[in-house]
């Protein structure tokens, strides 16, 4: 089968020129896209754990820690153990670390928006249902 064939390799040509953009408007910000990403977790979802933020941002656990350490130790998040689970650290945005995200965020939506003004309302919609059912077909035929 042919590259021109493949979508996978149409996916993946999206997804790095995504990627790449993504990179150059977050540079400003001082963050990669998985630090932007494991940041807009963090502002939707307060104290979340670093195995479900790895979920979230598709990354493994060990990826996310390198990550979390990485943003801790520019003051951009505090990790403090669970009132009840003590082996378990929320993490949360520091005041820094929520006008750092402000900053990024503008810049990525700012991307998020024209990518989302190529397509009308309609084209949008069967692409979001397009790209869920190439997920979850993959999902379905993935050994393990």
């Amino acid at each position: 089968m042919p590259a021109s064939e493949r979508l996978g390799s149409h996916i993946k040509e999206a997804e790095h020129a995504l990627n790449a953009t993504k990179h150059a408007v977050l540079k400003p910000a001082g963050l990669t896209v998985p630090q932007y990403a494991a940041l807009l977790q963090l502002a939707e979802n307060p104290g979340i754990p670093a195995a479900a933020l790895a979920r979230a941002c598709r990354v493994t656990a060990p990826t996310m820690n390198t990550v979390l350490k990485n943003l801790q130790q520019r003051g951009l998040i505090t990790r403090t153990p669970h009132p009840w689970h003590r082996n378990v650290l929320e993490t949360r945005l520091t005041e820094l670390g929520t006008q750092v995200m402000a900053e990024a965020d503008e810049n990525a939506v700012r991307v998020e928006r024209g990518l989302a003004a190529q397509f009308t309302d309609e084209e949008r919609a069967q692409l979001i249902s397009l790209l869920a059912r190439c997920s979850g077909y993959l999902e379905s035929v993935r050994p393990g």
